[in-house]
């Protein structure tokens, strides 16, 4: 038996790659060159299926990315919940408008509202904020609500791990497990300082990474109490109670241009290393 064969078959693809890092606006402009101007849109790759993490501008590149590759996609959409930000790159999604894609959206906040996310959406495409409704999308769509909390299994080999975050009109953190590894997605939700939240600790612990709202920081933490995100600093204590050697910082400020962020990831560096600041195009190896 060689060297190779007793190492047994190598580890199958799992790619962690960002489209849009920002949170609340768009932010294009000088300043936001090297992080990104485009909000959240997170895509995973397991083996040979692809997972998207909310719909902001970045899944309009995400979207020409799939239509320039010039074959079909098959992808579900999870959406952490369905602030504007979150969701206003949807109706630009190039791939939804064909035929030859299918598409799965799910979302696990809206129930405990008594709300569902298709009628969300038909509002969101509705006239007089769009011209193209939702129905104008050629692709084969289905849409699925849960209560943040379940197990999701979108496909054989991959769990997702879901559970409820404290933001303004519920938010989902999705843990996503696959070929005996995990990440964790976690935003947006807000702390309370002082005192770590253990159902996040108890939900990263085992990950590789954690991507984190790190909207704020601790200083002006305060000034936003109730505005429903977090900090990078609590990204940090949180991974090291858990024991989860990287942290990267997620949910940027729009007012934080590129210089900005690169002092907060020498300060995250130094408070955990291998701590990254996400950026527009960064690709991940799990």
């Amino acid at each position: 038996m060689t060297v190779a064969e007793s190492a047994g078959p190598a580890p199958r693809k799992f790619q962690v790659r960002f489209w849009g890092v920002r949170g609340t606006i768009p932010c294009p402009g000088p300043d936001t060159l090297r992080y990104g101007g485009n909000t959240s849109c997170i895509e995973v790759i397991c083996g040979e299926r692809h997972l998207v993490f909310d719909a902001g501008t970045g899944i309009r590149e995400l979207g020409k990315f799939y239509s320039a590759k010039g074959c079909a996609v098959d992808a579900h959409i999870f959406l952490t919940h369905t602030h504007i930000d979150h969701i206003n790159g949807l109706p630009f999604f190039r791939p939804a408008y064909s035929s030859e894609n299918c598409f799965s959206l799910w979302a696990g906040h809206l129930l405990a509202q008594g709300q569902a996310i298709k009628p969300v959406l038909q509002q969101l495409m509705a006239a007089p904020f769009f011209p193209v409704p939702l129905d104008g999308m050629q692709a084969a769509w289905s849409f699925h609500d849960f209560r943040a909390g379940e197990v999701l299994r979108p496909h054989e080999g991959i769990a997702l791990h879901t559970l409820p975050l404290n933001h303004p009109g519920g938010a989902t953190a999705y843990r996503i497990e696959f070929d005996g590894r995990a990440v964790a997605i976690v935003t947006d939700t807000e702390h309370v300082r002082g005192r770590p939240d253990q159902s996040i600790i108890e939900f990263i612990s085992g990950c590789e990474f954690m991507v984190y709202d790190s909207t704020y920081t601790d200083e002006i933490f305060p000034r936003f109490k109730g505005w429903g995100h977090s900090t990078w600093q609590e990204g940090v204590r949180l991974c090291k109670a858990a024991a989860v050697p990287r942290l990267v910082t997620f949910h940027h400020d729009p007012d934080n241009g590129d210089d900005d962020l690169d002092r907060i990831g020498e300060l995250a560096r130094q408070a955990l290393p291998g701590a990254l600041v996400a950026r527009e195009g960064m690709v991940l190896d799990v």
